[in-house]
């Protein structure tokens, strides 16, 4: 079975909306702004972006609200030099409830799980559905999430789940790998000209206690 090329799809769905000649909306699933630093800048050419800040997993309320000023710094910002510049829209950022029992309740008894294992995957799943959901509810034409461009995010997994997510809630999911061409590369770029705080572990309390992780310049930690 041939492995799927996620941004060779992501090519010819934008592709076909620019033949369409409309602005589709797209609503974006943000991990952190570290992470939505390039997928904003390259998305932003062909769609108009809300960023939806929802991570309950982020542990603790401290480091959560440290990041989620992040995303809304870099988003006034980005909308600052897009003005200057021309040829990209406007980002809108919504942020969604911090609710941390949420998480800790998806993931009830796979604490013991390694980073990256099955407890990860009942975290996307809380945030995709929730993005699926909500991209519905405000007629959006697609949605998707910035986590496929970490090196140690599955983006089949990711993918897969976005796809579920979308068929249960019937919006379009827009597939994607944004570390392919050096989007990661370029994520680390534009984090040092915004200088944003670069957290080092994914978010929740087990990855924090257990699992190296890479920082956003792609440092083992």
């Amino acid at each position: 079975m041939n492995k799927r090329n996620y941004q060779k799809e992501l090519d010819k769905t934008i592709d076909r909306l620019k033949q369409e000649g409309h602005v589709p909306t797209l609503f974006l699933h943000s991990c952190c702004a570290p992470c939505s630093s390039y997928v904003l800048e390259y998305l932003s050419q062909y769609f108009a972006i809300t960023v939806f800040y929802y991570n309950p997993n982020i542990s603790p309320a401290s480091e959560y609200a440290a990041r989620v000023s992040e995303q809304e710094r870099l988003i006034e910002e980005m909308n600052e030099e897009f003005e200057k510049a021309g040829g990209r829209h406007r980002i809108c950022l919504l942020k969604g409830e911090y609710h941390p029992e949420v998480f800790y309740e998806a993931v009830k008894g796979l604490e013991q799980e390694p980073e990256g294992g099955k407890r990860c995957t009942e975290c996307f799943k809380l945030r995709l559905y929730e993005a699926a959901r909500l991209a519905k509810e405000g007629g959006y034409d697609f949605f998707t999430t910035t986590l496929t461009i970490s090196p140690l995010k599955d983006a089949d997994r990711l993918n897969a789940i976005g796809e579920a997510a979308a068929g249960e809630y019937g919006v379009s999911y827009l597939n994607s790998d944004f570390k392919k061409r050096n989007g990661y590369k370029r994520s680390t770029e534009l984090s040092r000209e915004h200088q944003l705080y670069r957290q080092n572990y994914c978010g929740c309390v087990f990855s924090k206690q257990s699992s190296p992780c890479l920082d956003i310049g792609g440092n083992l930690l």
